[in-house]
């Protein structure tokens, strides 16, 4: 053991005097600003808005994971990286593998995959031969891309940009290959949010020191994301995005900024949403009851075996305006300025782009989930209503979403992999730091 019994003794001592400083009156603060939430303005702009009607629903999981499956084909949508690698060369790379699954499992579907290596050096001799279309592999069942950032697009951020440029353009570029192959009455699920906010961030605001609203590519991924939705908005077919660590500060910076008279304990949104949606702690003044009551004779196995585990959920919400503070003037790709925004094109108005959401919280792991979807598709009243039900559905039978996590599986690049595509490169050696040597050896689970 590194701490005795007495180091123990004064960290619990620290920790009390921590502890005893908060009064929990934190339901009370929860419900009055959740309030605010019906419409919340600032400086003359909506901020976020209920779709709808401002509520919180709750299901009982043993009951919910007994209803009929709103949409029994399921496709998640999930990317391996071998993280961004930096070499004694100067050079940063990332490999990017994108697959997909289904539920029920479908193998040629899972046999589809693409790959995208994008790299980056900030020498003017390095000459990186770019692929100009797909390389495809495997009978024709995957496709391979290298692309570059020129040196002159990045002074900073070099890991940060070359994996969100991997990743972003593979997971687009695979969601367009596969969306006619896929069952129309399917229900489709991204891993993490529905459009590529740092890349949008970066692309948006033209720092001198990322200028990647230059590179073809990253702006290619911003036309990809409003093709995805043009998909789906057309279709009519579900797509959301599942946000498994949201960390957005929006709604608390907004009512701090508003001096709305609250003395804010949160700084994040999910602390707000966890104490909103708590049925622990007592602010359950605002609860409606869910879709729970659908027996069709099914039997389920609920993710908690306690006959009174529940979720409990918030309503819809649009959020029009605002990413990232004043900088980004809205939450879809479209909030590209000037003639980036006149070279988008998009099928739909603009506000049926704009970014959904609705929060969840699981008790039985105390965890906070986002799910976010366009606007064009949760106005429809019956479509929000089959989303939340089937959301609801997937974390009451598995605890999480059954086939994002196959996606998972699928798509992962593993340590041992890594290592591997490490050796590839023949002529430079990985940069290494002490945490490698001091974390390398450990087995990955």
């Amino acid at each position: 053991m590194t701490l005795e019994p007495v180091h123990m003794r004064k960290i619990s001592e620290l920790a009390k005097r921590i502890d005893r400083s908060f009064e929990y009156e934190e339901p009370k603060t929860a419900d009055d600003i959740y309030k605010l939430l019906e419409e919340l303005k600032l400086d003359g702009k909506v901020i976020l808005k209920a779709v709808d009607r401002l509520y919180r629903g709750m299901v009982r999981t043993a009951l919910m994971a007994q209803c009929e499956d709103p949409y029994p084909v399921t496709y998640a949508c999930d990317s391996g990286s071998t993280n961004p690698k930096t070499y004694d060369s100067g050079l940063f790379v990332d490999f990017c593998h994108c697959a997909l699954a289904a539920t029920p499992t479908d193998l040629d579907v899972q046999r589809y995959r693409t790959i995208v290596c994008a790299a980056y050096s900030s020498s003017q001799k390095v000459a990186m031969q770019s692929t100009e279309g797909w390389e495809e592999f495997d009978e024709g069942m995957g496709r391979a891309k290298l692309v570059r950032i020129a040196p002159d697009e990045l002074k900073k951020k070099a890991s940060d940009m070359v994996h969100s440029l991997a990743m972003y353009l593979a997971e687009s570029e695979h969601i367009l290959h596969m969306k006619d192959r896929l069952d129309p009455a399917g229900f489709f699920i991204m891993d993490g949010p529905i459009y590529p906010k740092q890349l949008m961030y970066w692309v948006v605001m033209g720092d001198e020191e990322v200028q990647l609203r230059r590179n073809d590519d990253a702006r290619k991924i911003l036309q990809n994301y409003i093709d995805i939705m043009d998909h789906f908005l057309e279709k009519r077919v579900p797509v959301i995005g599942f946000v498994k660590n949201p960390l957005d500060m929006q709604i608390m910076d907004t009512v701090r900024k508003k001096g709305a008279g609250f003395d804010l304990p949160w700084m994040l949104d999910t602390q707000f949403f966890r104490n909103v949606l708590s049925l622990e702690k007592g602010a359950n003044g605002g609860f409606g009851q869910g879709t729970e009551n659908c027996r069709n004779g099914k039997t389920g196995n609920a993710n908690n075996g306690s006959g009174n585990a529940y979720i409990t959920y918030t309503n819809w919400f649009q959020q029009p305006n605002r990413f990232y503070e004043k900088l980004l003037n809205g939450t879809s790709p479209l909030a590209a300025g000037d003639k980036l925004r006149d070279g988008l094109r998009h099928k739909f108005p603009p506000e049926d782009y704009a970014l959904c959401f609705f929060m969840l919280y699981v008790p039985s792991k105390d965890v906070v989930f986002k799910v976010e979807a366009p606007y064009g598709l949760v106005k429809d009243d019956f479509l929000r209503m089959q989303i939340t039900k089937k959301v609801l559905f997937d974390l009451s039978l598995h605890g999480f979403p059954l086939t994002l996590t196959k996606a998972d599986h699928v798509a992962k690049i593993r340590k041992v992999e890594r290592k591997e595509i490490d050796k590839f490169f023949e002529n430079m050696n990985p940069d290494t730091d002490y945490n490698d040597l001091r974390w390398g050896n450990i087995s990955e689970i």
